[in-house]
This record gives structure tokens, C-alpha cells and sequence, in this order.
């Protein structure tokens, strides 16, 4: 394996955690009737590794045209990881994320997290789910995904032109291109790829 590092976005790449966020989502704005609920999924879902926190923002300017304070944002992110937390514990790892995280270990290839779920939140996750040992550092929002990478590449001397992105999002593929990395992009048997023609996909992450 050549790779300097491999950067993994978190949920849909290690965690199969996307459809309990999705519901998350859903069940928050469901009051507001079912044109505004489809809103605010098929916003979700086109904006994979966005922060929760910039998802709020846009329904409540958007969608639901009203003012969004920061009192408003903290008690919806509040609810939010009460809908949500519990479901990300229970969620399976994702085919082939245990396989892959256990083969960079064993070829002393650093692996970090790259996320859009904020920094504490994805620290316990990644606690609880008792893999930390696989990750060199795990960073979450609100730092965004480029700027994480730029700095961790800084700091540990790592050539991004011989890094991987694994990510699931068009977000994941962004910062990998902005970042100048390789990008390998996840995408369920059933699902339909976000990203461009001519990306390398896959249903698992595998370094074959």
C-alpha cells in the first residue's frame, strides 16, 4: 500500500448511520406538513457531510423563510442528537470499513476522520463504537473538511498528492479536490452516484 495517509469521512463510510440521520431530520420538521419535510430530506441528502448546524440554517431561510437565532440553532442541534445519537451507536459498520481500517493498521498507514458531525459528538462515537485505535486524529465540524486536511497534512509532513479521500458525499469529493488527494467515492449497490462521471466508486471500501 503507497498511500502517505487515508482520510475517512464518518457516517455512510465507517458508520451505516445515514438513514437514521435522515429520519432524524424528517421527524424535526414533520409539524411544518409534508411538502417541507420532502424539503428538508432531499436537502439532507444532497448535501451528505454538510454540518447539521448549516442544514438549519438553510431550512429555516429557504425553506421555511423565518429567522434562525442561535438560541433557535442550539435547541434544534440539542434535538437533534436526541433523535439521533442513540441510533448512531446502534448503527452496523459499513461493508468493508472494519476490514480496510484493519489493514491500514497493520501497514502503519495513519487513517483519520474527517467529519461533518461536530468534534465532541463524533469524539464519543467514535468512543463508544471502540475505534479509536484506528485513527491517528478524529475531527469533526465546525471546521470545514478542506481546512482539517490542509492542517493535518501541515503537521504531519503528509504529501496530499499521496493521500486518499473516502467519503460518500459530493461534499467528501470537493475536499479531496480542493486538497489535491485522491478520492474514492462510497456508493450503496442500491444508490445512485453523486458524483462525476468517471469517479472511482464502490460499494465498500477496499484497497485491492
Amino acid at each position: 500500500m503507497n498511500w502517505q495517509a487515508v482520510f475517512f469521512d464518518f457516517d455512510g463510510v465507517i458508520i451505516d448511520s445515514v438513514d437514521v440521520k435522515t429520519q432524524a431530520f424528517a421527524t424535526m420538521f414533520r409539524s411544518y406538513g409534508p411538502d417541507v419535510e420532502r424539503a428538508v430530506v432531499n436537502y439532507h441528502l444532497s448535501n451528505g457531510g454538510v454540518s447539521r448546524f448549516e442544514k438549519f440554517e438553510y431550512y429555516y431561510k429557504h425553506i421555511l423563510k423565518k429567522p434562525i437565532s442561535q438560541q433557535i440553532m442550539d435547541e434544534l442541534g440539542r434535538e437533534f442528537n436526541q433523535l439521533a445519537y442513540d441510533g448512531v451507536l446502534a448503527a452496523p459498520f459499513m461493508d468493508g470499513a472494519l476490514d480496510a481500517l484493519n489493514q491500514l493498521k497493520q501497514e502503519k498507514v495513519p487513517a483519520f476522520v474527517v467529519s461533518g458531525t461536530p468534534q465532541e459528538e463524533l469524539q464519543h462515537i467514535v468512543a463508544q463504537k471502540n475505534i479509536g485505535e484506528y485513527f491517528l486524529e478524529v475531527h469533526g465540524s465546525p471546521r470545514k473538511k478542506d481546512d482539517i486536511v490542509k492542517d493535518l497534512s501541515n503537521r504531519y509532513a503528509i504529501n496530499l498528492e499521496d493521500c486518499l479521500f473516502i467519503g460518500d458525499a459530493t461534499t467528501d469529493y470537493i475536499a479531496a479536490k480542493n486538497c489535491a488527494a485522491k478520492f474514492l467515492g462510497i456508493v450503496k449497490k442500491t444508490g445512485k452516484s453523486p458524483f462525476p462521471n468517471g469517479t472511482p466508486i464502490s460499494p465498500i471500501i477496499t484497497f485491492d
